[in-house]
């Protein structure tokens, strides 16, 4: 992933709490907590390079005194995180996660202060190694085998400048690009590295690739209208092959992911043959099942993938950019309805329930 980090390992120990004054029944200060808190425009590497060591340690409890009885607690330890951080424990198991700015997950709880309870001898703060998972949060994620052209469209249709080249997985780190509409709405486009058939078995970048995958919104599968062929050791596969190979990777990664909205991008029409290999391919798409014999059966996805659109383009001479940028617009506008509709209907049964 080159300088990118999407997993970062920290060490976390809540305070420890404060003395009791047992002659007085004096009760010491609770130890602060260690807190993770979601903020924009912050990275694991920043935190990294700030944090070298990767220990976030609270403040101790006050001691209790004469002046004091109730001492005080001891001082919280922020640490800012990416926006789509999942928290993970040492066994893996996730504990916790973050999705929006201003989120706060409690990662180690103080110890208590000493008090009649404890002998007034103070508690040591909870203390763990954690996992601050990172997966891109997005409307839309660009999905494609390596060289089908996903970093060359989002460089057309938003402002990002990722990496592009004529070899397989120029994308080597996530890209982020916003698509800009002229009454200001934004739609925001992961680019992520170039799958290949045996991700889910984490083969090649496997599942750094496909954790991304998880959390955005809808599928844009990217395809070479030609085919494609990783190298010459490998088996050429045309672009119906192609999509059934991309969403049987999908599926065996996490079933869930071949439920999402998703739209095709046939890509390279400017290339000779291109419009014929179009009318085949969309023969194809109609009935998927009677052309399944042309993959082995292991290959072959328990669901097909059905796309809300198919759109034609050419990142080369740009032909059907625009109407990909609008149909991305329609497919996201009405999740978002749904969504809404769904919320108030929820709304009213609770409300008619309640009365």
């Amino acid at each position: 992933y080159s300088n990118f980090i999407d997993n970062l390992r920290v060490y976390v120990r809540g305070g420890t709490g404060g003395m009791g004054y047992p002659n007085l029944g004096g009760e010491g200060g609770r130890g602060g907590d260690v807190w993770f808190v979601a903020r924009e425009k912050t990275t694991l590497k920043t935190i990294r390079e700030k944090y070298p060591h990767k220990r976030f340690i609270a403040g101790t409890g006050d001691n209790s005194s004469v002046k004091a009885l109730k001492g005080e607690k001891g001082k919280d330890r922020e640490v800012h995180v990416p926006v789509g951080i999942s928290v993970l424990d040492d066994d893996g198991k996730q504990i916790g996660e973050l999705n929006a700015a201003g989120e706060k997950f409690l990662a180690a709880r103080g110890g208590l202060g000493g008090s009649l309870a404890t002998n007034f001898l103070p508690c040591k703060g909870q203390r763990r190694t954690v996992h601050l998972d990172l997966k891109l949060i997005a409307d839309v994620g660009l999905v494609g085998f390596p060289n089908a052209g996903k970093s060359s469209l989002l460089s057309k249709i938003s402002h990002a400048k990722p990496e592009i080249a004529n070899y397989a997985f120029t994308t080597i780190q996530p890209e982020l690009g916003k698509i800009m509409y002229a009454d200001y709405k934004q739609i925001s486009v992961a680019d992520l590295p170039g799958l290949i058939e045996g991700a889910h078995a984490n083969k090649g970048m496997g599942h750094k690739f496909l954790k991304h995958v998880e959390r955005t919104k809808q599928l844009l599968l990217v395809v070479d209208i030609s085919g494609f062929q990783l190298s010459t050791k490998t088996q050429f596969r045309t672009a119906f092959e192609t999509i059934l190979l991309l969403t049987k990777e999908l599926e065996l990664y996490k079933e869930e992911l071949v439920t999402k909205p998703a739209l095709l991008a046939i890509n390279k029409m400017d290339l000779p043959c291109a419009k014929d290999n179009l009318d085949e391919l969309m023969t194809q798409l109609e009935n998927p099942q009677d052309f399944l014999h042309l993959l082995e059966k292991e290959m072959i996805p328990a669901n097909t993938l059905e796309f809300r659109e198919v759109i034609p383009i050419s990142t080369y001479t740009g032909e059907g950019i625009e109407e990909l940028k609008t149909c991305l617009r329609k497919s996201i506008d009405e999740q978002a309805e749904q969504v809404n509709e769904e919320y108030r209907k929820k709304k009213l049964l609770l409300l008619q329930t309640s009365k």
